[in-house]
């Protein structure tokens, strides 16, 4: 799924308006209605009180049709117009002049207003500001919403929680209101996803508003919101006169005294994902533990104990996944500077690798072409230095993947991997894969899914999501505390069985209704 920047949003919009031969307002209508279908469905009819705080915008014109919506189906509602400028949107008035219409009279707060009284019981619908904000919230409307955050009210925000930009992070979080649940329309927004942004949005859910889906369909994004639809098309099926050698060949370079698991768990992950052979190559400490804990590989010991001291072997794998606990002694640092040096293989660089790279940047020179890359936080702040904010860090990592060439998987809550001017942002996956090991299983993932033969940046999204997907399967028995790498790498088959599965929908079930009123 695209994801739109505001001025492609507003495109959008004058192409439909244009193509459809409707106006603005019709458009705001429309997406009012599925605003209210979305409420009404849930509540039908309860007599909870509905606050609606409307700004002055095109945001606030849905909320003003909502309200007429939610009056006309015998809702309690009370409606505020949030008066924070002397503007005012064509559509917005033609909304209101509507409202006044069914005897609705909107209360208009000012900078010196008394708030109104909410109860924890109630609802609050804002649509105050919408994807058009370029401004800090003035300190009233800051009050106004620390307000609403104060009665501890559930709060419904149209397309987006007012005083969150689209292209920049507030510089105030008291002028942003915190949402329980979002219904953007026809797509979800970038700042959904990030870490600075992604904090005021509860839940969200897509409204399907008939935006112009040629112009969808035809605009290129920046970004893409990766999910089942759009990795399902990336997988490749086996072939029934197929071998193991027909699914390539990964090593696995890594292990160090006291970390050989990493290097397992990469091992492990690399085979279930379906690299029909793998190898380890690990210092002598993790011969006897590699044999006994993952038959399935097959090992390489270096000469050292302790450490890896010279990454030199006679196979030629298909890729090799670098990194996973791999340690920085200087011996180590020396040996993976003269592997670069000579290697021409497709690469996945984790953990330590990267931390060796941090420190020897010259050694990015010497990266094959499409070079995987996965750097949580802190490494990856050692590997492009530090950012502002989070469209900072992602500006430099466009730069930095131009640079080097080479794929940089992101490691988030919401998982972005770029490469070049794209980045694609990971829908699944949870809490509860904040966890040791949970980035091991990730490389072996992504380095079993090369081995086979996709494409490094097709390796990685795939990979994320895969990885993603066992991580929210196996939650159903663990809990996020409870959950660990190894249960990760236990639900990768499901994750693969689960891109076929196709949910079940539930039949409704008619009901005889003891209302006379009508909702028709």
């Amino acid at each position: 799924m695209k994801l739109f920047t505001a001025e492609q949003i507003y495109a959008a919009d004058k192409s439909t308006i244009a193509k459809q031969q409707i106006t603005s307002d019709a458009l705001m209508e429309r997406a009012a209605e599925q605003i209210f279908n979305w409420i009404h469905s849930r509540m039908q009819g309860a007599p909870v009180k509905i606050h609606l705080f409307c700004g002055i915008g095109n945001n606030g014109g849905d909320g003003v049709a909502l309200a007429r919506h939610l009056k006309e189906h015998g809702y309690n509602i009370a409606v505020y117009v949030v008066n924070y400028s002397k503007k005012r949107s064509k559509d917005f008035l033609i909304n209101l002049e509507r409202l006044k219409d069914r005897k609705v009279w909107p209360e208009f707060l000012e900078k010196g207003s008394k708030y109104p009284d909410i109860g924890r019981d109630d609802i609050i619908v804002d649509a105050i500001f919408g994807i058009g904000l370029n401004r800090t919230p003035d300190e009233w409307v800051k009050q106004l919403m620390e307000h609403l955050h104060v009665s501890e009210a559930f709060i419904l925000s149209i397309d987006m929680p007012s005083g969150l930009f689209m292209d920049k992070v507030a510089e105030d979080s008291r002028g942003v209101v915190k949402s329980n649940y979002v219904l953007s329309f026809q797509v979800p927004k970038l700042v959904f996803f990030l870490p600075d942004t992604g904090i005021y949005v509860g839940q969200w859910e897509v409204l399907d508003i008939g935006l112009d889906p040629e112009y969808l369909m035809t605009t290129e994004t920046d970004y893409e919101l990766i999910g089942k639809q759009e990795v399902l098309p990336l997988y490749v099926p086996r072939q029934k006169f197929s071998h193991k050698g027909t699914y390539g060949h990964s090593l696995i370079i890594g292990g160090s005294y006291g970390k050989v698991g990493a290097a397992i768990l990469a091992s492990k992950a690399a085979l279930v994902s379906g690299s029909g052979l793998v190898t380890a190559f690990v210092p002598k400490c993790g011969y006897v533990p590699f044999q006994t804990a993952l038959p399935e590989a097959m090992v390489i010991a270096d000469r050292n104990e302790a450490h890896l001291s010279n990454i030199t072997f006679e196979i030629e794998p298909n890729v090799i996944g670098i990194g996973t606990g791999l340690g920085t002694e200087e011996e180590t640092i020396r040996a993976f500077s003269d592997f670069l040096e000579n290697n021409k293989t497709p690469i996945v660089i984790d953990a330590d690798a990267l931390n060796i790279l941090s420190k020897n940047k010259a050694l990015l020179e010497k990266l094959p072409k499409q070079a995987v890359l996965t750097p949580h936080p802190k490494e990856l702040e050692r590997l492009i230095g530090k950012w502002k904010d989070d469209f900072d860090k992602l500006k430099k990592v466009k730069s930095f993947s131009k640079k080097y060439d080479c794929v940089l998987v992101v490691k988030g809550a919401h998982t972005i991997t770029v490469y070049d001017e794209k980045g694609y942002v990971n829908a699944n996956g949870n809490p509860g894969m904040a966890t040791a090991g949970s980035g091991d299983v990730l490389t072996g993932v992504i380095t079993g899914l090369i081995a086979q033969g996709y494409e490094p940046l097709i390796a990685s999204v795939f990979g994320v999501y895969l990885h993603g997907r066992a991580g929210d399967i196996a939650i159903e028995n663990t809990g996020y505390q409870s959950l660990i790498a190894s249960t990760i790498i236990d639900n990768m088959g499901r994750a693969y069985i689960d891109l076929f599965e196709i949910p079940e929908v539930p039949v409704p079930v008619e009901e005889k209704s003891n209302s006379s009123r009508s909702d028709e």
